[in-house]
């Protein structure tokens, strides 16, 4: 049989294919971006269509450059952008509206309204997670709410719910044409609808925000043999994994014991610390959430920081303030001055994530003074990363009682050096990049090729990961606790900008 696997791997600005081997190495890959869409304030949605002939794009350019096909394939797993919301009609295959962003904060009404009602406590003893816009629950109800027909079609199982992995398994699968709707323990337990003990939809919950079960999709773990691929141009082989993007990171970092943490620099950051079988309910800020469960062994979970904006900031500069024509120009210019020149910038565009939960902050660059150039706001926006990684830092180790003793990185930020340093000195642990940095590929990889046989065990995939660089602390502990001290006067400087939440 073959021992290659391809993933299909749907970010939040583009989607790969990646074809590895046993080894865990890149045998060939092709990405293509799509667009970001922001119709309104506050509004990011995508074109399901889009990402749909995206991926079949990606995956032809990729088996053409190895001159393999579908059915020299083992497997393909599907990681995704999480939470981002498609709802689509079952007959027709096309998409109701557009797909509503995880960043996307149209539904901060609705949030209000049902936390007139309930605490956020009582979402998080059922879900692990705290009424936010993020999750994917506000999401689907402002479609029914919105788009005509879409409550009545959804009743009736003719409208489909599913997160961006669920759009892809079903097209991949037979689309309108019996394709499989369903999506794993990882993205479900994403959408504020998933009971985190049982991972089945919850009853109470749908009633809560009045979404119709025929709409959902069926849970399945994160590893198994769904079924055949019946599209060009995989034809001849099977999906068999599925794991939401920072999920598949941890996999990919094979970070399988409990206490083992990684953290991915992308649009946003995200660090996990696997937990283990137990679901450890945060008390610092952080979320409850499933890691992985493979075939019918039990369910892992992890605790979870979630940043908003992280290579996002980099792509502003760039884009609205044009400071430099391509994103790895940042590090020259915030290397061209010794330091931030006491300038700090808090990316709070859409509010901000873990561990503070304030849907009221907004972006701030505070410090400024005659002294300041775009090197000093260039320097600040990356530290800015760093800084709120070591607040998720310092959240995790609270709730979790284990103190950091390295933290695993991947994503595109990875690559910048400056960011990396920074973040070390940041953390006072040691920053490790593993040989293969397409972790969250790697780890949907992983988990199609334990579903058929490729790996045996996660003890296989241990034996693929290794260093390829590790940066150390240098900075001396004053130096540090002065920096922190005031990155969090700017966070507070963030805070009930906008009036009324």
């Amino acid at each position: 049989m073959s021992n290659y696997v391809g993933a299909i791997d749907q970010g939040t600005t583009s989607t790969r294919f990646i074809i590895f081997d046993h080894a865990g190495k890149i045998i060939s890959q092709a990405q293509k971006e799509h667009r970001q869409i922001y119709p309104q304030p506050g509004w990011v949605e995508h074109d399901p269509l889009e990402i749909l002939n995206n991926s079949n794009e990606v995956v032809g350019a990729a088996l053409a450059r190895a001159n393999l096909s579908g059915s020299d394939l083992r497997a393909v797993g599907i990681t995704n952008q999480r939470e981002t919301t498609v709802l689509w009609d079952r007959h027709s295959a096309e998409p109701l509206a557009p797909a509503i962003v995880w960043m996307d904060t149209r539904t901060d009404q609705l949030m209000r309204r049902f936390l007139q009602k309930r605490e956020h406590s009582w979402f998080r003893e059922k879900t692990g997670l705290p009424l936010t816009t993020y999750f994917s629950a506000l999401k689907l109800l402002w479609l029914l709410e919105n788009v005509p027909g879409a409550r009545r079609k959804a009743e009736q199982g003719d409208a489909l719910f599913g997160n961006i992995n669920t759009w892809l398994a079903w097209n991949l699968t037979g689309g309108k044409d019996g394709g499989l709707h369903i999506t794993d323990v990882s993205n479900a337990s994403r959408t504020l609808l998933m009971d985190l003990q049982r991972c089945s939809w919850d009853e109470e919950l749908l009633a809560e925000f009045g979404i119709p079960a025929a709409c959902l999709p069926q849970i399945v773990s994160s590893g198994e043999v769904y079924g055949e691929i019946r599209s060009a141009p995989l034809r001849g082989t099977v999906l068999a994994g599925m794991l939401g993007d920072q999920q598949a990171a941890l996999v990919g970092q094979t970070c399988f014991a409990p206490g083992e943490a990684k953290n991915t620099y992308g649009t946003g950051c995200f660090l996990l610390m696997n937990t283990g079988m137990e679901a450890v309910h945060s008390k610092a800020g952080l979320l409850s959430t499933v890691a992985y469960r493979f075939g019918d062994e039990p369910t892992h979970y992890a605790l979870e920081g979630s940043i908003a904006i992280a290579g996002a900031l980099v792509q502003w500069l760039r884009d609205n303030l044009h400071f430099f024509d391509l994103a790895e120009q940042i590090e020259a210019l915030a290397r061209s001055v010794p330091d931030n020149g006491d300038v700090y910038l808090v990316p709070a565009f859409a509010g901000l994530y873990a561990p503070y939960w304030r849907e009221d902050a907004r972006g701030v660059i505070a410090g400024l003074t005659r002294f300041a150039t775009k090197a000093h706001v260039a320097r600040a926006a990356l530290e800015a990363t760093a800084y709120q990684v070591r607040d998720v830092v310092e959240a995790m180790e609270l709730d979790s009682g284990i103190r950091l003793r390295a933290l695993r990185s991947d994503g595109g930020m990875v690559v910048n050096e400056l960011l990396m340093q920074f973040q070390a000195d940041m953390l006072a642990v040691p920053v490790q990049r593993p040989r293969i940095v397409e972790t969250t590929a790697l780890g949907s990889a992983y988990a199609a090729g334990l579903a058929t046989g490729l790996w045996q065990s996660t003890e296989d995939l241990r034996a693929n990961w290794g260093v390829d660089h590790v940066w150390k602390p240098q900075m001396e502990e004053s130096d540090r606790a002065r920096l922190v001290h005031s990155w969090k006067k700017a966070v507070e400087r963030s805070f009930a900008w906008v009036e009324g939440n």
